[in-house]
């Protein structure tokens, strides 16, 4: 039984078709989300180049679902971090402290789940931040430079 207000199309996204957000050496490809899923989820690749800091820890009601789609990325679940191969699911419960980044030599991405959607008009002002606060090398995070002191990460906490 459908219970949209209004049919709606469907979707296809061709490889690296989508709406972009570059965030340095980060970048964010929206492949579904607003009218296109009725505002109930978001779909979207992340992809980190090699050494790469990625979003920093965050927390937020929803559960956020991770699948590995080339490389290895690493993600903090909680108070710790574990690799996460090509193939891996990761699920952060909500409530639970999270991040990513990707600590090896090579390109690394993710398909993400955003679920309720709504996240995807925060993109604009999170691509700024980023361009104020570029993602670098994951030792540098665990160093905590001034500029990004544990806890600030605002852009994406929902």
């Amino acid at each position: 039984m459908n219970t949209d207000p209004a049919p709606r199309p469907p979707v296809h996204r061709a490889p690296g078709e989508g709406r972009h957000y570059p965030m340095s050496r980060m970048n964010a490809v929206f492949k579904a989300d607003g009218t296109e899923t009725a505002d109930r989820y978001s779909i979207s690749e992340w992809w980190l180049e090699p050494h790469t800091t990625g979003v920093g820890e965050h927390s937020h009601p929803e559960d956020d679902v991770f699948y590995v789609l080339d490389g290895t990325m690493t993600f903090l679940l909680g108070d710790r971090w574990i690799d996460a191969p090509k193939g891996s699911l990761v699920l952060a419960p909500g409530g639970t402290p999270h991040g990513f980044c990707n600590r090896t030599g090579e390109r690394a991405g993710a398909l993400n789940f955003s679920v309720p959607g709504g996240f995807e008009p925060r993109m604009p002002g999170i691509v700024e931040w980023f361009r104020e606060h570029p993602p670098g090398d994951p030792a540098a995070a665990e160093a905590r430079p001034p500029d990004r002191p544990a806890g600030d990460h605002a852009p994406l906490d929902r």
